[in-house]
């Protein structure tokens, strides 16, 4: 990948319903492409672009690979025609989702979007900056996590909108749904993390 191209907006025409699935992806691996692929069948979704952020605000970052190392790696993992790989940030910098996905609202003002995340997120999903805005700001995917789906269930950001869940039978017209809107599908589980892989390079390492 060479020059500028990884910070470039991917394109999109109007009306499709295009998922995205925002993290460090320090690194990308098989669990990120299977949530994709069952997002992209259950939920009817045209394309799922994988926000590679320039660090988790929450998480130290000293030792995150740079952005376009990390871009060009989890383009190798997804392989799929329908898998966009970006490090776009809309310019703002911030590395807050909030910030990015008001940036691609406005860019993309006639795209159907879902956010896409894993049940684990959704335990700490009060911890993120103005989360509930997010919720209001377009519908909600929560892919399941091995032994994460209770605990996502209880969590503060579940409660909160829990009037808004949509049952995971009707998650085929979630991204045209008016938000909050949001819901928790079931998969092929895997128990592959960024974490886990990073730890495991360091031991044998």
């Amino acid at each position: 990948m060479s020059g500028l191209a990884h910070l470039k907006a991917p394109a999109a025409a109007s009306g499709m319903r295009i998922g995205l699935l925002g993290g460090s992806f320090d690194p990308a691996h098989e669990a990120h492409r299977e949530i994709s692929l069952a997002a992209l069948k259950r939920l009817g979704l045209d394309q799922v672009w994988w926000l590679v952020t320039p660090g988790n605000p929450l998480k130290d970052v000293s030792q995150l690979p740079d952005l376009k190392t990390r871009v060009a790696a989890a383009a190798r993992v997804a392989n799929h025609p329908r898998i966009v790989v970006t490090g776009y940030d809309g310019c703002t910098g911030s590395g807050y989702t909030i910030d990015l996905l008001k940036a691609l609202r406005r860019r993309f003002s006639d795209v159907y979007f879902v956010w896409l995340m894993g049940a684990d997120n959704l335990v700490d999903f009060h911890r993120w900056k103005s989360w509930p805005e997010i919720f209001s700001m377009l519908p909600i995917a929560v892919l399941d996590r091995p032994g994460y789906r209770l605990k996502a269930k209880a969590s503060q950001a579940a409660q909160r909108f829990a009037p808004y869940y949509v049952d995971e039978t009707d998650a085929g017209g979630l991204a045209l749904l008016e938000p909050p809107a949001w819901t928790i599908l079931s998969h092929r589980l895997s128990g592959l993390s960024s974490t886990a892989i990073r730890e495991n390079v360091l031991e044998s390492g």
